[in-house]
């Protein structure tokens, strides 16, 4: 249960620091979005209010005693001698006085924008007014700082308020899927042994049966009941198995080196009862050497035995079932190819889709939902192919692994 625990909170804290950076990020566009509107607005007003004045200096403003952050140059008249360097531009000068019409321009100097306008006054003096920008500039950049400053503390804020909030409206999900996976390896826990009683004196039964020569009414009714119950507790296998995958992530350190040939061809044969009865052939193609892949070999295992399995099921009598392994680019590969009925390519992806019933009626139940489970879990994938006319290939590849180490001894022999 501690296994479970950790894996749950796992799953909440990446919740909550999924909301927080969400938060975070929707309150810093918001900042963003306010300074580039509030930016926007300063600065046309700013704008306006400069050129205003500039204009008002140019026109009628005192060449001794010009308005604030304002310079005034005209023929004659002595420059204040805190007067920019640089000024006046002679070329907007000698342009008005030759064309009679006004002149505008932005300059950067020292650090600063001057805004420079030179037009011909009312009493024919040609004059040209220089504005110092520095004060607006300040404020505008004081106010990125601010705004800064404020998205900075309602990031931080944000965030905070995302980890609370997120926690309490994850925890409730978390732990409603912490308590279905324990009622889940509970009840197939519980349910193992008397399932398992079941079987067995079904299997006994059916025996009895056919030995005291029994109704083919009664020995048929026995061995539905012996199929029926035996399937059921492959559906508790799956249950067990893919609910400690999902909640115990512990489970990654059990990986060790898994020779892949040697366990599906153990498989093949566990299942050669099946194959036989069913008049099938199973045929497996390996390499002369070991193909090892790094996993858990138990439920690498029930992985193989689900595809061979489904073949089985799906392929009529006197039908071939072939299982071939191989490298491919760093890679194994491991893959089950049946002639039986077959099924929709546009359902491929369906397949693996728990309890999924295909458009000819099967079922595939929970198997191959786990087997992509298993397989995603080693870091590989699954992929199925098939034709509505029959036959189907469904392909396992997983990284390949160096051999397991054999310990050397070191003591007296």
């Amino acid at each position: 249960m501690r296994a479970t625990a950790y894996a749950e909170q796992a799953v909440v804290r990446r919740a909550c620091l999924r909301i927080s950076v969400i938060t975070g990020a929707v309150i810093t566009l918001l900042v963003t979005v306010v300074g580039g509107v509030a930016h926007a607005v300063m600065t046309h007003t700013q704008d306006d209010q400069v050129r205003r004045e500039l204009r008002y200096g140019a026109e009628r403003g005192d060449l001794s005693r010009p308005p604030v952050c304002t310079w005034l140059y005209a023929s004659g008249a002595t420059p204040l001698a805190n007067s920019p360097a640089g000024f006046p531009v002679r070329a907007d000068l000698d342009r008005v006085r030759r064309t009679r019409e006004t002149v505008e321009r932005t300059v950067r100097r020292d650090g600063t924008v001057y805004l420079v306008r030179t037009q011909v006054r009312a009493d024919g003096d040609v004059v040209q007014a220089v504005f110092d920008m520095r004060f607006q500039l300040a404020d505008r950049r004081h106010l990125w700082f601010a705004l800064g400053v404020a998205g900075a503390v309602g990031l931080v804020a944000a965030a905070a308020t995302g980890a609370v909030l997120g926690r309490r409206a994850v925890a409730p999900l978390a732990e409603a899927l912490a308590r279905q996976r324990r009622f889940v390896a509970d009840a197939s826990h519980e349910l193992r042994t008397p399932i398992t009683q079941v079987y067995t004196r079904a299997q006994l039964l059916s025996r009895q049966a056919a030995a005291e020569d029994l109704p083919a009414r009664h020995r048929d009714g026995l061995a539905r009941l012996v199929g029926s119950v035996g399937r059921l507790d492959r559906v508790l296998d799956d249950l067990l198995l893919s609910a400690s995958f999902s909640a115990d992530p512990r489970r990654r350190t059990e990986r060790r080196p898994v020779e892949l040939v040697e366990v599906a061809r153990s498989v093949v044969a566990e299942e050669s009862d099946r194959t036989r009865d069913g008049s099938l052939t199973v045929v497996v193609n390996g390499p002369p050497h070991p193909l090892y892949v790094e996993g858990i070999e138990s439920a690498l295992r029930r992985a193989i035995g689900e595809l061979l399995g489904n073949a089985i099921g799906h392929t009529p009598a006197g039908g071939t079932i072939e299982v071939s392994l191989a490298r491919v680019g760093g890679a194994v590969e491991l893959t089950v190819v049946d002639t039986g009925s077959g099924f929709d390519p546009a359902e491929a992806e369906r397949l693996f889709e728990r309890f999924h019933r295909g458009a000819g009626g099967g079922r595939y139940g929970l198997g191959l939902a786990l087997l992509r489970e298993v397989v995603t879990d080693h870091g590989g994938t699954v992929a199925a192919t098939g034709h509505p006319d029959g036959g189907a290939r469904f392909t396992i590849r997983l990284p390949e692994s160096a051999p397991a180490a054999v310990p050397v001894r070191t003591g007296p022999l």
